[in-house]
């Protein structure tokens, strides 16, 4: 316990010990809420026989959303993918960020933060600037409130964002971990005219992805005529970008959460405008490539299993987030397989 000093002449005194490693806490904790410290990782080198990372057709693309909330994650999914690539020197990674405010600082934190990361890293930024007022606009209150960040529908805009020489992407959401070489997930064949490649889960019950109002319409329960739609995570997918560029699908989305504003037919966020413009037209892949709702639900985020079958992606969709529940001491059993990946440093050096 602190004592107030008695007399004048105390509040010259040296200070208790106690106070200056107060203030050392406090302090230290500020800035590791903030600024989070990652430790450096290896430099990941190509097997002989991968091709020169010079062309488009021998680079693989990923795409993914980068904040301050769910870095820890990123930074975990990015080291899983170099470590597991064969050719990871071919890997481009484009990192979709909040906007920035101005004056730019240069270099921003989320750049500082990967270069010190991953020195060889090959990525460019993209902040959410020119559709992020549009997305702020459409966006209708869903059932957890995460999923209303304007940058979680991001991934509408990546024919927008993404230069026109990149006609093939990898999309991943940040609380996911690979442990397989992202390459195979990236030649997915496209069918058809498929605009989009993912994981199917046909068992799922589809049509409690929307409300009653939109089965009830005549002409909305129509949307589904012709097609066999089937769930499918849109947190994994493997997205043909040509196509959509010439299809217009961004306005296509949008023309339903346009609607969502009017009248409410889904509840979940940014998943719903997808099922509908893509259900029953997407390519299959495999189901060991999203391992996903290791997160639980979207109210109470309790533990899951694997499904069953081989694993190639692990998937925290959910509520639940590896990093909280391993920081919080109550860590589900699968979490131990996002921990080798966690590249964040202790807030306090070790006294050996």
């Amino acid at each position: 316990m602190l004592h107030q000093p008695t007399t004048t002449t105390m509040i010259h005194h040296k200070p208790p010990l106690l106070l200056p490693i107060l203030l050392l806490l406090i302090s230290t904790t500020t800035s590791t809420t903030t600024h989070h410290q990652f430790k450096e990782a290896p430099k990941f080198y190509n097997s002989p026989h991968c091709p020169t990372p010079s062309t488009n057709t021998t680079t693989v693309h990923v795409a993914m959303t980068l904040d301050t909330t769910y870095l820890r994650g990123s930074i975990a999914a990015i080291l899983s993918i170099l470590q597991h690539s064969s050719c990871p020197q071919n890997i481009f990674f484009h990192f979709i960020t909040s906007p920035i405010p101005t004056p730019i600082p240069t270099p921003t934190p989320l750049h500082t933060t990967l270069t010190t990361t991953f020195p060889y890293l090959n990525y460019q930024l993209y902040p959410f600037h020119y559709h992020y007022s549009t997305v702020s606009r459409l966006i209708s209150t869903s059932i957890r409130s995460a999923l209303d960040c304007p940058l979680n529908y991001a991934r509408t805009y990546l024919p927008d964002i993404l230069p026109l020489h990149v006609t093939k992407v990898v999309y991943l959401d940040s609380d996911i971990i690979l442990v397989d070489d992202i390459t195979k997930l990236a030649n997915t064949p496209f069918l058809n005219d498929a605009v989009l490649a993912a994981p199917e889960y046909c068992n799922a019950n589809f049509t409690s992805y929307f409300t009653p109002t939109f089965w009830s319409n005549p002409s909305l329960s129509l949307t589904f005529v012709d097609r066999k739609p089937c769930y499918f995570n849109t947190g994994v997918m493997v997205i043909d970008l040509k196509r959509w560029r010439f299809g217009e699908f961004t306005t296509k989305i949008e023309e339903w959460m346009e609607l969502q504003k009017r009248m409410r037919i889904y509840e979940l966020g940014s998943l719903p405008p997808f099922l509908l413009v893509f259900g029953g037209k997407i390519s299959p892949v495999d189901h060991r490539w999203n391992q996903h709702g290791l997160g639980g639900d979207n109210f109470r985020g309790l533990c899951r299993d694997l499904h069953p079958g081989p694993v190639s992606l692990l998937h925290w969709s959910g509520k639940g987030k590896p990093w909280v529940r391993l920081d919080t001491g109550r860590p589900c059993p699968l979490d131990a397989l996002w921990a080798p990946y966690d590249l964040l440093k202790p807030p306090f050096p070790s006294f050996e």
